[in-house]
């Protein structure tokens, strides 16, 4: 999974070769997956707490845009 950003202990990227798939954060072994169109807007987590979620939310938030400009570099190449 290559990574986009590295927040405090998130690290938030995607699969470079799942393009039906949202960029993820991890941590440690939780896992969380946000669409992030048309708006960011949570698909699944594990591990995480509830506040927690809403951290990582923010975070996938405030760096949109360069998740989306990462994510369609990577699929446009193939």
């Amino acid at each position: 999974m290559p990574t986009i950003l590295r927040i405090g202990p998130y690290r938030i990227g995607f699969w470079s070769r799942e393009d039906d798939e949202p960029p993820h954060v991890r941590r440690d072994r939780f896992t969380a997956k946000f669409r992030l169109n048309p708006q960011v807007r949570l698909a699944r987590y594990r591990g995480f707490a509830a506040h927690e979620v809403n951290d990582v939310r923010g975070i996938i938030e405030d760096n949109r845009d360069v998740l989306l400009r990462a994510w369609y570099e990577n699929f446009r190449k193939r």
